[in-house]
């Protein structure tokens, strides 16, 4: 048994297949960015979902892509963590960035291909290796345009009273605005990245508004700019993007990227079906 992974801070999402690409299983955990979890939130994730520990001894490989993922280090602590959890699996982790990249990009096809979900990240490949432009500090410092940084704009214009009053009331409805709790899920809970991403959903559904649709042009122009502008090239090879965050604003993203003479390509939610098709021809 094959486990396929595609992990964001927000949810992972799993798929079991067979020696001939059959799906035997999927299923979501949350998310699990080693930059966030300690090992035994991590463990506590994967105990917590019955397909997965209940089939761990059966899986001879795992393939793990994930948001967290950039490093030797994270890869390597989180490479020790699954080997001990998948006793009898051959795991390989990989970035994020590399799921996206597989799902995307035809085989030896060169492109810029970007993550626009719970966090950002874009890379160039060139059609054998994966190159990158930007070291990721993670959601304090970085990703731009991310649902992260969506959502900080939200709570800001909240608390500094820069929300029309009928968009506040809509927005007090939908979620619980109190500080203590907003507080609490910032410095005391796990994954204060993700908690600020669910609020980009309430931009979603009302990306109509001036306000939302300044926020939208801000973060998407400095995700051009400080990212795929890393590239000579990003005027000569289409940029693919994988996310909700790229998917649920294709329009939006679409309209600045011809601003700046950018070729949009492929735009998907997920990768991981994607996966599926790129495992099975390199089995």
């Amino acid at each position: 048994m094959k486990l396929l992974v595609d992990s964001g801070s927000t949810k992972a999402d799993w798929i079991a297949i067979d020696d001939n690409g059959k799906v035997l299983f999927t299923t979501q955990t949350l998310g699990l960015n080693p930059e966030v979890l300690t090992k035994d939130e991590i463990l506590f994730r994967l105990n917590d979902k019955f397909d997965v520990s209940h089939n761990k001894e059966k899986v001879t490989h795992l393939f793990f892509y994930g948001a967290g993922c950039g490093t030797d280090r994270m890869k390597n602590f989180l490479t020790m963590v699954f080997q001990e959890y998948f006793t009898n699996a051959i795991v390989s982790v990989y970035e994020d960035t590399y799921a996206a990249v597989f799902a995307t990009t035809p085989k030896n096809e060169q492109a810029i291909v970007c993550i626009l979900g719970t966090g950002s990240n874009c890379s160039y490949f060139d059609g054998h290796v994966l190159h990158q432009k930007v070291q990721s500090l993670g959601y304090i410092a970085m990703d731009d345009a991310s649902g992260n940084r969506l959502g900080r704009h939200l709570i800001r214009a909240y608390y500094f009273n820069k929300m029309p009053k009928k968009l506040a009331e809509k927005f007090e409805k939908e979620y619980d605005l109190d500080a203590d709790v907003i507080k609490q899920n910032f410095y005391k809970e796990p994954n204060p990245n993700a908690y600020l991403a669910t609020f980009a959903e309430f931009l979603i559904k009302n990306k109509e508004e001036a306000l939302f649709q300044d926020f939208i042009r801000e973060e998407m122009t400095a995700f051009v700019e400080n990212y795929i502008m890393q590239f000579e090239n990003y005027k000569e090879v289409p940029v693919h993007f994988i996310g909700s965050i790229a998917f649920y604003l294709k329009d939006e993203l679409e309209s600045i990227l011809k601003e700046y003479g950018i070729t949009l390509g492929n735009v998907l939610r997920r990768p991981i079906d994607g996966l599926i098709e790129f495992h099975i021809a390199n089995k």
